[in-house]
Formats: structure tokens, sequence, C-alpha cells
């Protein structure tokens, strides 16, 4: 083959690993001459299935599984998964997309899921790693998913105040959600999207049709169910008449939350009876709800509770908005550092205790069986292409662009400089900075799926880069 004629000219024996000042095909091999090297299999036809030799698969590939930015944790959610999910999932009977969670889990940054190969732009320094799931339950693959979010909002912040509310489910409900996610899920969206809409056309408290994101959490620390909305709401509203409105208790508070937390259990309560009547709720049977009456005095005891509301003070200002959208909006269930050991089928793990009053005891332990583990992590997974992060108001996706552009007219305002998402989107291109010259960046030239086929192969990323296949005639 030429390819490897050209690697067998060099006189250079064929390493294992690509980590080197330039590719490891020898000493002096750097970037241009790799890039002859892979230059035949250089932007792959799509329609055409192309295969990395053996050769040159394992000279590039990484040498471990699991090269990522979490060396430094011991214990991950996908080593509980490898240990024990075989045989829990021999003992329970899963939903289609638990078991591709689990097995997305267990394969992320493996082999299984390919590699890919970076070479820095200045340098020359190469490595590889192993490829990412992308689940948007795996504990390794927020970071990139959460970037992104993130800076696509960063332009949409207005120079208003923002403010931080939580409307938590009763315990009750959040265990019926493991039976009707969607269901329950669906309506904790609506009746709080609604509540907050109402209150801000009430002209007692705004006039006006407020902004916000809803974050949904299905999780407390310690994995079990505790289903609850995130809100980042705008302090003030946009008129029919196209006019801004400030808040009439501006710094103080958006909204009463004991008003808020009775409009929206009324509404709650309204469609969970509507979805009892027309059969679509399933009730587990140790709830012993039988019949219709039992039901009622079920719900009866719900209404007779206080529904959990809370509203923090005003953000500091839109940089601290984007610093707490960044911490909710792309969390899992528990992140593989709060892992502590995995032993004899126990699983122990650190919690924090929200109830704790003395700070330095915040933070605690539990142990849990695999199997107990495992299931309280799968409770989270979610339905199908459902929609966790979702806008309201003013900022509904159909109608956000235009209705920022009329809100920086009416404040007077300029219009944020794409700078910064062009900046975002520009490092993404570029790749993230050398960590051996520090000047560079890398790029990535070549990927590859699990079965050894080429997806991406692209020699333009090299400092230099020959027309011709390499010929090492030095």
């Amino acid at each position: 083959m030429e390819v490897q004629s050209a690697i067998n000219d060099t006189c250079c024996d064929l390493p294992s690993h690509v980590e080197c000042d330039g590719p490891r095909f020898g000493p002096d091999m750097f970037g241009d001459r790799l890039a002859g090297i892979i230059a035949p299999f250089d932007q792959p036809d799509p329609t055409e299935r192309m295969f990395l030799p053996p050769f040159l698969e394992q000279a590039l590939s990484p040498l471990t599984d699991d090269l990522s930015d979490e060396q430094s944790v011991q214990f991950e959610v996908a080593d509980i998964f490898r240990f024990y999910g075989e045989a829990y999932r021999a003992c329970h009977n899963l939903t289609i997309e638990q078991l591709k969670v689990m097995d997305a889990i267990e394969k992320c940054r493996t082999a299984a899921y390919g590699f890919h190969a970076d070479v820095c732009d200045t340098c020359g320094h190469t490595e590889s790693a192993y490829c990412s799931c992308r689940n948007r339950h795996c504990p390794k693959c927020q970071g990139i998913a959460k970037h992104r979010w993130v800076n696509a909002r960063v332009d949409e912040l207005l120079p208003v105040d923002y403010q931080h509310a939580t409307i938590t489910l009763p315990g009750e409900l959040s265990v019926l959600s493991l039976h009707n996610q969607k269901l329950i899920y669906d309506l904790l969206f609506d009746s709080a999207s609604q509540t907050l809409l109402t209150f801000g056309h009430d002209e007692k408290w705004l006039g006006a049709q407020i902004g916000f994101y809803g974050l949904l959490h299905t999780w407390g620390q310690t994995l079990w169910a505790h289903v609850h909305l995130h809100l980042v709401v705008t302090a003030g509203g946009l008129t029919e008449d196209g006019k801004w409105v400030e808040p009439k208790y501006k710094g103080w508070f958006l909204f009463p939350v004991t008003a808020l937390s009775k409009v929206f259990r009324g509404k709650f309560i309204q469609g969970l009876k509507k979805a009892y009547y027309a059969d679509e709720l399933i009730l587990p049977d140790n709830m012993g709800i039988d019949n219709a009456t039992a039901f009622e005095m079920w719900v009866d005891q719900l209404v007779a509770r206080n529904w959990v509301v809370h509203s923090k003070p005003p953000f500091a200002g839109p940089e601290e908005v984007v610093r707490y959208i960044g911490r909710y909006t792309h969390r899992v269930a528990i992140s593989n550092h709060r892992i502590l050991s995995i032993e004899d089928g126990q699983i122990l793990f650190t919690y924090k205790d929200n109830k704790e009053k003395d700070k330095d005891k915040l933070w605690k332990e539990m142990t849990l069986s695999a199997d107990e583990f495992i299931t309280r992590f799968l409770w989270h997974v979610l339905p199908k292409g459902y929609h966790r992060i979702r806008h309201y108001g003013f900022l509904n996706n159909g109608q956000k662009h235009a209705n920022l552009a009329l809100i920086r007219e009416i404040l007077g305002c300029l219009v944020p400089s794409t700078d910064s998402a062009e900046a975002a989107a520009d490092n993404e291109e570029i790749g993230r900075a050398c960590p051996k010259c520090e000047n560079g960046h890398m790029r990535t030239f070549l990927v590859t799926d699990g079965f050894g086929q080429i997806l991406k192969c692209d020699i333009s990323v090299f400092q230099t880069h020959p027309t011709e296949n390499y010929d090492d005639t030095s």
C-alpha cells in the first residue's frame, strides 16, 4: 500500500500512540509529513465507506480509554454500569431510552465510539482521544452542550434585572412522575408558565408580558425523585402598545410567592384531575386509589399542603445571570466527582444536605447498593425528545428576536455586539489552546467511528501540507 510504503520509507518503528512534537511516526516526523501520510484519505466522500488501515489506526488512536478533562476522577457512573449493568438489566424491565443511556455512558470515551486526532496549528504537537457519546444524561458530556447554550444566550440578555424562582412539586407528585413522566413534567411546565404569565399581565403587579426560561430538574442530592423548575425571569415586561414596564417592587420581588404558590397549585391540580378523569393518569397499586372518591380524597390532602415556590432577590447584573444559567442548564442526576468508592456492590457518594444548618456539616456521605443506585439514576432519564429547557413570554422562540430588538429600542440601548457569539463560534472551530506551546490551537484532522470508518479527514488544518503524498527523500 502506498501509505504503508511512505511510513516504511522513514525507517521508523510504528508506535502505539501519537503524543509528541509532531506525530510519533519517527523522531522528526512533523505535521506536514503526517499530512502526507494521511493525504489519500483527505476529505472522504460521505457516500463511500472508507476505513483507516489497522497500522495507521494503531499509530493514531489513544493509549487508554477515557482520556478526558476528568482524569482526576477515580470513579464514574460508567464504572458502575460496567460492573453491575449486565446483572441489573437481567433483573429489571427497562425502557428503550434507559437501555440506550446505559449503553452510551458505558461506552463513552472508549474505542466503541471511535477516536479523533488533533494537531496544533503552530507547533505540530498532536494528541488523540476517544469520542464522547454526547448523551444528555452522561456526566462527562455536558460541558460542550452547556458552553454552546450559554453562548447562544449571552446576546439575548437585556440591561434589566433578572430574578430566579424555583417551583417544586410535593414529594407524592414527584414519586408519581416516575409512572407518568411526560404528563407530570408537562403539567409542571404549563402550570408554572401560565401562573407567571397571569401575574405578569395583572396590572396589580406589572400589566405586561414577561420573558423567562424554565429549566427542569427531576432529582435531589440523593438521586431521589425531586421534580422542580428553575426559572430565570425578567423583572419587567413588554406591554401590548410597545412599552417597557418596571415592576412595582423593583429590587425586592417581582410577584408575591404565597400568591404564586396558591395559583400554581390550583392550575396543577386542575390539570391532574383532567388527566385522571380522561384515564391518562397511571396510579400504581401501592397508592390504594381504585375509585374516584379515593382519588379526590388524595387530591384534598395535596391541596391542604403548602406548595413550595421560592424566589431569590434580583441578580446583580447580566454577567451573574450567565454564570447562574451555566450552573443549572446541563446538569445530570449526579456528577462523577461525587462518587467516592465502588466496592462489593456498594456505592459510596457525597450529597449536600440542604436542611443542615451547620455549614461545616453541609456535605455528607451516603451508601446505596449498586442496584438501588442504578434504579435511582435511571429514574431521571427523560422521554425521547423531551425538551427540559423552555422559553416563554416575549422570549418564546417564535417571537424572541423581534421582541428583543423592540425592547432594546424602547430602552435606548445599543444592539449587543455579535463579537462574543462569533468569538465563541470561532473558538469552537479553531479548537482549544495547545497544552504544549500554549500559543497555537488544537485542530481536529481525523475522526473515526468505532468500526474504523473515517468520518472526517482534513489535512488543511496542518500548518503546511503537501499537494502530493509524502515521499521521504531526505
